[in-house]
């Protein structure tokens, strides 16, 4: 018997698509629009494009968005692995729920007060010992690493749940040592979990504005921060041709993981 929706269901299914994704065609459309405003139609045009394309401030906050989200995802993937692996694997040792609650507050906190946290806690270890000089590249990194490892420590401990540990336990009976099990053969039998954190943790960061507004500097502004700061003044088509590469790049990205995933999944 073939379950077929009502027709309720199915007009509640397109008002929920296109209240979803109307907004996203608009600025697609309208991102080659040849008028200045946003909201009027004025024929087909590639001028703002090449606008981005030559807006230097855009450039250099994309530079440094990209420089902040690659070393923060990989902090966030080192720091998160561990410690969801030592919170699922060593269920008892003291301080554990405290260090489990510390793991992952950032989860629940609102990104005000973490970003508020730890601008007094720079603030204070630069008093203290010099160190960070300043707001920076690198205390957006961080925070960003702060942030990311609470997300990757999740997925992490959610996957060694489900882990299947006798290839680990004949490893450690044939003499192979904690080390290298963890290294040879947890690591790679989870490691699409640690892609996904990765990606997790790097699009936290790239599109994080709150926290990163109180830990930049006047030499650190990311993208976000730049969009966000043109948009109060009104947004400009050459947001809208920004949104529209953006949009691309991760329809592509999408696209292609799907299409390996899939031959992966017929030569299995």
């Amino acid at each position: 018997m073939i379950n077929r929706l009502s027709p309720f269901l199915l007009a509640m299914m397109v008002v929920a698509y296109v209240f979803l994704y109307a907004p996203i065609v608009s600025l697609v459309v309208y991102s080659f629009n040849a008028s200045r405003l946003v909201t009027v139609w004025a024929g087909f045009s590639l001028h703002w494009y090449a606008e981005l394309w030559r807006n230097e401030a855009i450039q250099r906050a994309a530079g440094i968005s990209l420089e902040i989200a690659v070393t923060a995802a990989t902090g966030a993937l080192v720091l998160g692995t561990l410690a969801g692996y030592a919170l699922q694997r060593y269920r008892r040792f003291r301080g554990r729920a405290l260090f489990g609650a510390i793991a992952t507050a950032p989860l629940v906190m609102p990104e005000v007060i973490t970003g508020l946290s730890l601008l007094l806690l720079f603030v204070a270890l630069e008093q203290a010992i010099g160190w960070p000089e300043g707001r920076s590249v690198l205390t957006i990194a961080i925070a960003h690493t702060t942030l990311g490892t609470a997300y990757v420590a999740v997925i992490v401990q959610a996957r060694l749940a489900a882990f299947d540990r006798s290839l680990e336990e004949a490893a450690l009976d044939l003499g192979a040592r904690p080390v290298k099990v963890f290294l040879v053969i947890t690591l790679p039998l989870i490691a699409p979990a640690l892609v996904a954190g990765w990606l997790l943790a790097f699009t936290l960061s790239l599109d994080d504005l709150v926290i990163a507004s109180f830990t930049s500097g006047p030499s650190s502004t990311t993208l976000p921060m730049v969009i966000f700061s043109s948009v109060r003044l009104g947004v400009s088509p050459q947001i809208n041709a920004l949104a529209t590469l953006f949009l691309a790049t991760v329809t592509v990205t999408v696209l292609l993981a799907g299409r390996l995933m899939g031959r992966s999944g017929q030569e299995s």
